[in-house]
């Protein structure tokens, strides 16, 4: 049968065919002379039209010709796409974060840091009160943990921007294991043990907040360093969960200085796996001149003076600081609703258990779209499951409640979108500290000011009147947050495309 390579022997005909007839040919079916069509070469315009037409009519004639003409295109324009169909699907959500090798570092670090922190607390709560048998010196251990927050974050916020972030990290978690291993030398008196627990204690919030500005250079700015935080912030919860668990299982085969020895071992290897398991990276900004001192407070002064970030700083917040009250006031309410003490680990463990499972459904299930979306409306009402406690509910109601009002502070991982897209980079390393600092600060407030209330009003009312006072407070914020919203601020997904888009560019 004839094609493309015998036309040289008919080309005594091909002269014969005139230019007026020969888009004709093809159209005629059965023409009796197939080779016509043949002399594709002569018309190179045509070429890819002509075996599309005969197709039909010369079935056998283009069986040949087509895949010769089309052969260069095809395979180009059905590569791309079989690839594609037969390859595993790319990680997406949580484990898109865990495909990161980097992550993975920084969150097994995390994991070894904080329940060595969480053991080490309750550890040094028990080794006061076994030197002094003052519960007010063994209380004042926890205390201590949260007061310093401030006094860090504001003062020594700076490092964070001013050295390269793994040299920063890796200096704070040494620190710490030296100011450990000094609680467990003997003569250490209870004086120093409470002093260094409040040095440890202000490392923490510029160590928090200089892992929260490198997971940006580890991540993106983009959906993965928001599952990124909520991973990290999902790992704390439970840490409060199982540390202190593991704790008490540790002081009954080792003494408190034995157990302390744990959390020496704990931030050596967060260091190892911090120095060894991230790159290396330049500061965000160099020394501008001014000592440190200065530059935080400049820093503080820059970032709380923007009027969008100290609306979003504020909402991270205020819901914290009003949702703490059933936590602080557990023990008596416990105690007035007549329930054994077994019943008090449930109602610590329920607003824990609520936050996690929600943060692991609006990360894994939502889009960064509507994760967007649900910011402000879940901020807004999230507070409220806290008025059941105005009917003084029974256990059962009340584990149901402060589960919800666990499960709302699920708006944050929407939040930290927002926050890291309005902070200048050069900044976000002191905003991130000011921000770890902030919220332990207002936490600890909002325990005192709980147990304060609990002097001269009912427990239940007390707990009640937080939900809707919080809830008041959060709604004014959620009008400022709208107020200072850029046109396409509530589109994150826009942007994770436009990064990607640079990115790929």
């Amino acid at each position: 049968m004839p094609n493309d390579r015998s036309a040289p022997a008919d080309t005594s005909r091909t002269p014969t065919v005139p230019d007026a007839v020969a888009p004709a040919v093809p159209v005629v079916p059965g023409a009796p002379a197939p080779d016509a069509v043949t002399p594709a070469p002569v018309y190179p315009p045509g070429v890819a039209a002509v075996p599309d037409a005969v197709a039909p009519a010369v079935p056998e004639g283009v069986a040949l010709a087509v895949p010769e003409a089309l052969a260069p295109a095809a395979p180009d324009a059905v590569a791309p796409a079989v690839p594609d169909a037969l390859a595993p699907a790319a990680p997406r959500g949580y484990r898109a974060v865990f495909a990161v090798a980097e992550f993975r570092a920084v969150f097994a670090a995390h994991l070894f840091s904080l329940l060595g922190v969480v053991v080490s607390e309750l550890a040094l709560t028990v080794l006061v009160y076994d030197l002094t048998g003052s519960p007010l010196l063994s209380a004042l251990t926890f205390a201590l943990g949260l007061l310093p927050y401030l006094i860090g974050g504001t003062l020594f916020a700076g490092v964070a921007d001013r050295y390269p972030a793994r040299r920063v990290l890796v200096v704070c978690d040494l620190l710490c294991a030296a100011c450990v291993a000094v609680m467990l030398v003997p003569a250490t008196p209870v004086a120093g043990l409470l002093a260094l627990r409040c040095l440890v204690a202000a490392i923490a919030p510029v160590f928090t907040g200089t892992r929260m500005a490198a997971l940006t250079d580890i991540l993106g700015e983009g959906d993965l360093y928001v599952l990124g935080r909520s991973l990290l912030r999902i790992v704390s919860q439970s840490a409060m969960l199982i540390g202190f668990g593991a704790g008490g299982v540790l002081l009954t085969v080792l003494s408190p200085r034995g157990a302390i020895t744990v959390t020496a071992v704990t931030f050596l290897a967060s260091a190892a796996l911090l120095r060894f398991g991230t790159r290396a990276r330049p500061a965000r900004s160099g020394d501008g001149g001014g000592t440190l001192l200065k530059e935080s407070l400049a820093g503080a002064r820059l970032i709380l003076g923007d009027r969008r970030v100290r609306a979003l700083m504020l909402l991270f917040w205020v819901p914290p600081m009003f949702v703490v009250a059933p936590e602080a006031l557990a023990a008596p309410y416990a105690d007035a609703i007549g329930v054994p003490s077994a019943a008090l680990g449930l109602l610590l463990c329920s607003m824990a258990v609520g936050h996690i499972g929600a943060e692991l459904f609006v990360g894994s299930a939502l889009s960064p779209r509507n994760r967007s979306r649900i910011v402000l409306p879940v901020a807004a009402v999230g507070l409220l499951p806290l008025v059941v406690y105005a009917v003084r509910p029974g256990l059962p109601l009340a584990v149901a409640a402060l589960a919800l009002a666990g499960a709302g502070a699920a708006y944050v991982i929407g939040l930290d979108q927002w926050f890291v897209d309005a902070v200048p980079e050069e900044l976000r390393g002191r905003a991130m500290t000011l921000l770890t600092a902030g919220l332990m600060t207002v936490q600890g407030l909002g325990m005192a000011l709980a147990g304060l209330a609990a002097e001269f009003f009912p427990v239940h009312q007390v707990v009640a009147g937080s939900g809707i006072l919080g809830t008041v407070c959060t709604l004014l914020l959620v009008a400022e947050v709208r107020a200072t919203a850029p046109g396409r601020m509530s589109d994150t997904e826009g942007r994770d495309r436009a990064d990607r888009h640079v990115t790929s560019g």
